[in-house]
């Protein structure tokens, strides 16, 4: 029988761009000491989520009828008693619900040392104005019976009970906390913190060592990250009372031996307390972590599900049927399955203002033709997954999410689609020659074309966000919440090709005509898939071709490079580093052999374009630029025992 699942909530497609404006609502129980919740009544909408977050003494969140106050109503929802002693300090456990219409919920804490439910401590969510309003339901849970109900011990129901244990706490080599009493059904969530963590389970005899049992335990991976919080989180969900032990594989400073262990309903007392395990790590040989991971958790990024890290494949489902092998047209509805696939539907509309200016007609043109090229180029690519050259490289599961992508892609076409059809304008029919031979050669070639067209979306919306937040205010809403999908998108790809999950904590700003030239300079093949312009010819560079780069040798990092400079240029060279946080930079070429430094703020993905002037300004780039732009990656790359 396994110990643990993989929790119900990430078997989902995650890749979801949905136009909700679902809230959650925080509500604390028995902060400062005091026998309330905080706020006591609240009103929510369908869709929001109200997270209880529990302080001193020990109490719990039950559902009641409003004629029957202080006890648990017939398959109400229950959160499980929270011990914690601190007053100001939430407890590592809190509880979630999703409200699914708007009739009154009442609620009560049914903790009886101190009958704090007839003692005031009550709640509601949508209460009346009149009748059985709060206060009445308050009034009536003093008149209650005793004692209250459910007791301690009863199991969470109704809601999500999640335990938050950080990983490398606070720069240190610990969890936090590391010695927990949970009850069952609770999803615990590890937070990877940095430096270069893992968390596996094992036994109490082997500290450092994988669990050695049918089915193994539970292994989730080393993930390099650089900032906190990371928003990478990997959870299982627990199905039985039994403890559990845990540990960190890191073998670089023996982050086992050196006290990073955990432990999950240990014995308070005997011979396999939670302190007996640590001073058993202690002693123990060298950490080990299995070949496959992750197993049996589920490891997101930022919420969205990461199936496979560097080569390595955890097993789940994810929704079919296939796309096939046809793109809908711009102007055609989707079936069904798409927005299934996606993770949602676009909106009815966007909330269009009065007019459309010609700029952004033509920006919405060149964003919607830098999407049809990924929405083509991840067909591509996953129909050599599903049934051609690639179809043994991923398992099933694998190939269906990198399919969701596609779907993903043609829900984030429809922003511009539907906006240009809105207003009668014309939208880019997709190009059917785009030249794929080179990248579908293998499928790391065709995860970082898809990765460089991911960024040149992101980039150029952010452009386009700038130049039409003023002109055309309805496109910031429309335009930016695409943003953050796209985001995981590319994190995923990052990932699978072993890169930091977060390259850097700003994405790069594009100017969009650069970010519709790099695709017409690389793969059109002839005028029919040049970009949109508001002119007959719209502008396309020359690639700019990177001959070498020069990597320094403890870092791996990038530090200059030699490109090849155009025919029939004359004049001083420079390339302009486009970098995150808008950042943009200048070096010179040097018109001998045509090498260029790569200024040291850098990160993570950058863009190179080649320019016969320096200083000029993201927004007049195009004027300036001779080729280009490039994607590079400037930053080292990760490994076990980089910490």
């Amino acid at each position: 029988m396994s110990w643990f699942r993989p929790s119900s909530l990430a078997l989902g497609l995650a890749f979801s761009a949905s136009f909700a404006t679902a809230a959650n609502i925080e509500v604390t129980v028995g902060k400062d000491s005091k026998l309330e919740f905080n706020p006591p009544s609240i009103k929510a909408e369908i869709g929001d989520t109200i997270t209880y977050k529990f302080f001193s003494k020990n109490h719990a969140v039950a559902q009641s009828t409003f004629a029957d106050p202080c006890h648990l109503q017939d398959n109400g929802i229950f959160s499980g008693f929270t011990p914690n002693a601190s007053p100001d300090v939430a407890a590592p456990t809190d509880f979630t619900i999703t409200v699914n219409d708007t009739k009154p919920l009442w609620f009560y804490c049914p903790q009886v040392n101190g009958n704090h439910c007839q003692n005031g401590m009550v709640h509601a969510i949508n209460a009346p104005d009149t009748g059985n309003t709060f206060d009445a339901y308050k009034a009536k849970a003093q008149q209650a019976a005793t004692p209250s109900t459910p007791a301690v011990g009863t199991l969470p129901v109704g809601g999500l009970r999640k335990l938050h244990i950080d990983v490398g706490f606070n720069g240190e080599l610990m969890f936090n906390p590391n010695n927990v009493t949970e009850l069952i059904g609770t999803v615990v969530e590890f937070s990877y913190n940095p430096a270069n963590h893992s968390i596996v389970q094992s036994s109490f005899d082997k500290p450092c060592q994988p669990i050695e049992r049918e089915g193994g335990g539970f292994v989730a991976p080393f993930v390099p990250t650089q900032q906190t919080p990371s928003g990478v989180t990997f959870e299982v969900t627990l199905t039985n009372s039994d403890p559990i032990w845990f540990y960190c594989a890191q073998t670089k400073k023996s982050h086992c031996q050196s006290g990073m262990v955990g432990s999950i309903n240990a014995a308070t007392e005997g011979e396999k307390t939670f302190q007996a395990f640590k001073d058993l790590a202690a002693k123990a040989p060298p950490s080990t972590i299995g070949p496959d991971t992750p197993v049996v958790g589920a490891l997101k990024l930022n919420g969205t599900f990461i199936a496979n890290v560097g080569g390595n494949v955890l097993d789940t489902t994810t929704l079919d049927p296939a796309l096939g092998g046809q793109i809908p047209p711009p102007d055609m509805n989707y079936p069904p399955y798409i927005g299934g696939m996606a993770g949602g539907n676009q909106p009815a509309n966007y909330n269009w203002g009065d007019n459309i200016t010609d700029e952004a007609v033509v920006i919405l043109r060149t964003l919607q033709y830098i999407d049809n090229f990924i929405v083509v180029l991840l067909l591509e690519g996953f129909n050599q997954l599903s049934q051609g050259q690639w179809s043994d490289v991923y398992p099933g599961s694998i190939t269906q999410t990198l399919g969701s992508l596609v779907a993903q892609s043609l829900i984030h076409r429809r922003t511009y689609t539907d906006s240009l059809q809105h207003f009668g304008k014309d939208v880019v029919s997709i190009c059917d020659s785009f030249d794929f031979a080179a990248v579908l050669t293998d499928v790391d070639t065709w995860l970082t074309t898809v990765l460089t067209g991911l960024h040149l979306s992101i980039g150029a919306t952010l452009d386009a966000l700038t130049l039409l937040a003023s002109s055309d205010p309805w496109t910031t809403p429309a335009l930016a919440t695409g943003l953050g999908s796209q985001a995981r998108m590319s994190a995923l790809v990052n990932l699978m090709q072993n890169h930091v999950a977060a390259a850097a904590p700003r994405e790069v700003l594009i100017p969009n005509e650069l970010a519709a030239s790099y695709i017409a300079a690389h793969y059109a093949t002839d005028k029919s898939c040049a970009p949109p312009s508001s002119t007959d010819s719209a502008k396309s560079f020359p690639a700019l071709v990177i001959k070498d780069k020069t990597v320094q040798p403890d870092t791996n990092r990038v530090t200059a490079i030699t490109i090849e400079i155009p025919k029939d240029t004359t004049g001083g060279l420079f390339i302009a580093w486009l970098g995150p946080w808008g950042g943009l930079k200048y070096t010179s070429v040097d018109a001998t052999n045509g090498t260029a430094g790569v200024p040291d703020s850098l990160s993570g993905h950058v863009w190179a374009v080649l320019t016969n002037k320096d200083g000029a300004s993201a927004a007049d780039l195009d004027t300036v630029t001779v080729a280009g732009p490039e994607i590079m990656w400037v930053s080292q790359q990760w490994s076990v025992s980089d910490f």
